[in-house]
């Protein structure tokens, strides 16, 4: 899996959730920061998702994320304060979790639906949306059905809500791509939209999506943490991910400014704003979590709306960085 994920992906709708709310089943008890109404959710097809999801691309990654597994117990702690707060869109996919561990976000997410307390009816709404790979050996419609069905089987549940190609092929294997295409029912675009990743491609990919009634899933909506506002030229993060911040921090301050500025003056954190750009932009965003202080903070970017004026500070900012969120590799030309 490479760091730099940001190519449309194609999704199937496999089932409809119902559009039973939460109104009488979320207490909130653990929550202090700014919630959204737990009976607000918007359309994507036939399914019934709440304003944001969650990714789980760190629930089995080590090299990227530092995943072990004794984070376990605190992951399961997260998605239950999730769900109990509303969130019924998880995000997963086939290829996550490095190593042995490939598939283990599929497993985690999986066991902790099944391990859950609450309501019966909250558990039933919880829409997943998982990515098959493009793997050089899936070149037939009936390989990725039968992924599809590994999918099923790691989480051992009956049904996907959403499934999705993770990347295209169309740039070096256009007879793969059509193979793939072919098994998929349904299309939805699915790419990478945040402040840092704002250009003419997303936007024009929107517009598209816009206009055909289509609801963009956007991911990285945080910039892989870029955009959370912890990190400096001097202070990076270990890894990969420290390599790539390092040639694009250096020109975010005009961005992070307006970020802290609207922060300040809103009562809010950095990347409470930066997600909720996501949702007024008219995306379901989906940052990661893998822990419990981050799906509370995460879960406060909701109930709120940033004004036109704040929209067009933040994307005036957002163009005047010199560098953008390098895009995926098997997409970019």
């Amino acid at each position: 899996m490479v760091i730099t994920m940001a190519t449309p992906t194609s999704q199937i709708s496999c089932f409809s959730a119902s559009n039973d709310t939460l109104l009488s089943s979320s207490p909130f008890k653990s929550l202090k920061l700014p919630l959204f109404w737990p009976w607000q959710k918007v359309k994507m097809g036939p399914l019934s998702v709440s304003p944001m999801g969650f990714g789980t691309w760190a629930w089995g990654n080590q090299l990227l994320w530092g995943y072990q597994q004794g984070m376990d117990s605190e992951l399961q702690r997260t998605f239950n304060l999730a769900v109990e707060n509303g969130i019924n869109l998880f995000d997963t996919a086939d290829s996550y979790g490095t190593g042995r561990l490939n598939g283990q976000s599929e497993k985690l997410l999986g066991k902790f639906i099944r391990e859950f307390q609450g309501p019966e009816k909250v558990r039933d709404n919880i829409v997943i949306a998982t990515k098959f790979a493009a793997y050089p050996w899936r070149l037939t419609p009936g390989q990725l059905v039968n992924a599809c069905k590994s999918s099923l089987e790691r989480m051992e549940i009956e049904q996907i809500g959403i499934g999705q190609l993770h990347w295209s092929t169309a740039n070096y294997a256009p007879p793969q791509e059509l193979a793939l295409w072919d098994g998929l029912v349904a299309m939805y675009e699915k790419v990478q939209f945040s402040l840092l990743s704002i250009g003419e491609d997303q936007m024009d990919i929107k517009n598209i999506c816009d206009s055909l009634g289509i609801r963009l899933i956007s991911y990285s909506p945080l910039g892989l943490g870029m955009l959370t506002g912890k990190y400096t030229p001097s202070n990076l993060p270990r890894g990969p991910r420290g390599l790539l911040f390092s040639q694009i921090i250096p020109g975010l301050d005009p961005l992070l400014n307006s970020l802290r500025e609207i922060a300040q003056r809103r009562q809010k954190t950095v990347p409470q704003v930066a997600i909720n750009w996501c949702i007024c932009k008219g995306t379901i965003p989906i940052p990661g979590v893998k822990s419990v202080r981050q799906a509370e903070e995460n879960l406060g970017a909701l109930g709120w709306r940033l004004t036109s004026d704040e929209l067009l500070q933040l994307e005036d900012s957002a163009r005047k960085s010199p560098r953008k969120m390098i895009q995926n590799i098997f997409q970019t030309r």
